[in-house]
């Protein structure tokens, strides 16, 4: 029992930004983690698709290395952009319809 008490002190001790840059590794996943949830369902479909075909479209003419260096880049960029977003954890009422306005 200790140790479950041990992981969830490390995890509300954790730095979000940091853990959204790394969840970037699936661009997306690091704007839905801080609760940005329409820039994050847009990067995760929209997005990751029109990166899919602009990755397709170029990799003809660059013979090939468009398939690592525009999602390398693509990634790099939604990663910094889920680091440096506000965190709206907990700022959603309807999400959380269990607390009490008390106001």
């Amino acid at each position: 029992m200790n140790t479950l008490n041990e992981i969830n002190e490390a995890w509300n001790r954790a730095d979000r930004d940091k853990l959204a840059a790394f969840l970037s590794v699936i661009p997306g996943l690091g704007h839905l983690y801080k609760h940005n949830y329409l820039a994050g369902f847009g990067i995760l479909i929209l997005g990751n698709l029109f990166v899919a075909f602009v990755t397709a479209w170029l990799a003809l003419a660059t013979f090939g290395l468009a398939l690592v260096i525009v999602p390398a880049v693509y990634i790099c960029g939604v990663a910094a952009c889920a680091y440096s977003v506000e965190d709206r954890h907990g700022k959603h009422e309807l999400l959380h319809p269990w607390r009490v306005n008390t106001k």
